[in-house]
Formats: structure tokens, sequence, C-alpha cells
């Protein structure tokens, strides 16, 4: 079965005036003149985009979208009708978001973290950015202390709210993160705590003991970075520790510690000395 919203390995079966008709074996779709390859043999497979055309028909194109069925990314609105906004997702048809899968009523211009779906009643890709309902907490898939993917999807007073591995919601406090981050933003977490009501805590450090190898490797680069000296020691203003190494001051004094018990830095009163 060809899949909408995702790639296909298909077979090139026959050439038309239009293009060539790719075939699964039990369904066909057709990829346009333009998408084909410079060079082609018939029965050889190519990998394909399958999605609806402007007169929602399935076609396939070797263009890489923007976003793919049943996950996530920040899209921009191109524009918007009675019946809802589309969004650029790289194709020549726009994603259409009906006004009653926007969290907020949604502007041309701007970008919205967005989910793609099949619309059950329709069998077209629509997207939303309605986005718990496609979130699960109920059954957890990730442990403490483990790498995950994360999403930035809102930012609020109290913390940073995330997309755990395209699955899960979490949320990083405020006053743990150094970064400066934005809502789409991709990056690699760890999983802090995973509390009995099935709310998770994220950290972009790892904790413990295991934080403290990365940490005071930074803190070597930023020495070496900057010949071998920084204005920073144990008494310097949290602040300055962020925004010079982007870590708190606890992991700071830490990763020093570590280093100067390797002997690889001497700590003096105007700051710290890679020992050469």
């Amino acid at each position: 079965m060809i899949a909408l919203g995702e790639y296909n390995t298909l077979r090139i079966d026959r050439r038309t005036t239009v293009g060539c008709f790719l075939t699964d074996g039990e369904n066909d779709v057709l990829l346009p003149i333009k998408y084909l390859p410079a060079q082609y043999e018939f029965n050889e497979e190519i990998t394909v985009f399958v999605y609806l055309d402007h007169e929602e028909r399935p076609v396939a194109t070797t263009l890489e979208p923007k976003i793919y069925l049943n996950e996530f990314a920040l899209l921009k609105v191109n524009y918007i009708n009675e019946f809802g906004a589309f969004m650029d997702i790289g194709l020549e048809k726009d994603l259409f978001v009906p006004f009653r899968e926007q969290a907020r009523p949604m502007e041309v211009n701007k970008r919205y973290l967005t989910f793609m779906t099949l619309d059950p009643k329709t069998n077209r890709l629509i997207g939303s950015s309605k986005l718990n309902q496609y979130l699960n907490n109920d059954t957890i898939t990730v442990e403490v202390g483990e790498e995950v993917d994360l999403i930035v999807s809102h930012i609020t007073d109290l913390g940073i709210n995330v997309i755990i591995n395209e699955k899960h919601k979490g949320l990083m406090y405020k006053n743990e993160v150094y970064e400066d981050l934005r809502t789409g933003d991709r990056i690699l977490g760890y999983i802090k705590t995973i509390r009995p009501d099935g709310k998770i805590d994220v950290a972009l450090q790892k904790q413990g003991f295991e934080a403290v190898e990365p940490n005071a490797e930074k803190i070597l680069d930023e020495l070496r970075a900057n010949r071998g000296f920084l204005r920073l020691t144990d008494n310097s203003h949290p602040e300055d520790i962020k925004t010079v190494l982007k870590m708190s001051k606890k992991t700071f004094k830490k990763a020093i510690g570590v280093l100067y018990k390797q002997k690889l830095i001497e700590l003096k009163e105007d700051g710290i000395y890679l020992v050469k």
C-alpha cells in the first residue's frame, strides 16, 4: 500500500506524456516529468514522497518536505481563507490547517509548531497546532537518565515545554537552561524525573556524576580557545558563568574541581589557567 505523507520506495512501471507511473505492485502513483531523474530504467526502484495534489489525487515528488505524517515541524502560514490556514511544507501544495485545529487563530507569515495527520473523515493530510491531543503521557516509553530528542513547543513563566521523542510532553525549568531556545528548536536532552502523575522533567545535561566529564571538557575547550585563561573563579557571579560557559555555577564548581585534581588547570585569584 502506498502511504500518504511518507517516503515510499516504488518501482518505475511505465511512461506517459505527463510523467512516469510508479507502483508497489498493487497501486500506482504519478511522478510528474519535472521530478524524473535525468537517467532511469523501467523496473528500477525510486524513493519518493507521496501526498495529494490540488485535485486531491495522490502524486509523488522527489522534493524533500518540511514535515512528515505523524510528526511535528515549525511551519510558516502562506495564506488564509474562509476555511483555514495553508502552511508552507516545501512542496507545490500547502498543508491545510482547518480553523478547528488551530490552538489560536493563525496569521499570515507567522510560524507555528504543527502536527501533520490524516483526517479520518476525508483521508486528506491536514495540520494541527492543537498538539496535546497527539502526545501521550499515560504510557511512558522513556527512562530516567535516557538521552532523548526534544522539540521546543512553547515557553511559559514556569519553564520550557518540550515534546519528547515526538511522543510525550516534558518540561525544562528556566533556571536550568543556559541557552537561548525558541519554539521549534530541536535539541538533545536527558530525562531528569518521571513523576507518578506522568509529568516528565527534562534537562539539557546529564545529571549527577556523569555530567562532570563533558562539562570539564567544555571548560578545557574554552581555555584552549582563549589562550589558556578564563576570567572566572569560585566567586564569579552565576550570570557570568552562564554567559561564558552556558552552565550553572554548581556544575562549574564540580567541573573545575575535577580538572584541578587532575592537575590540568591552576586556580588563581584572577581566574583559571590551563596547565601547559
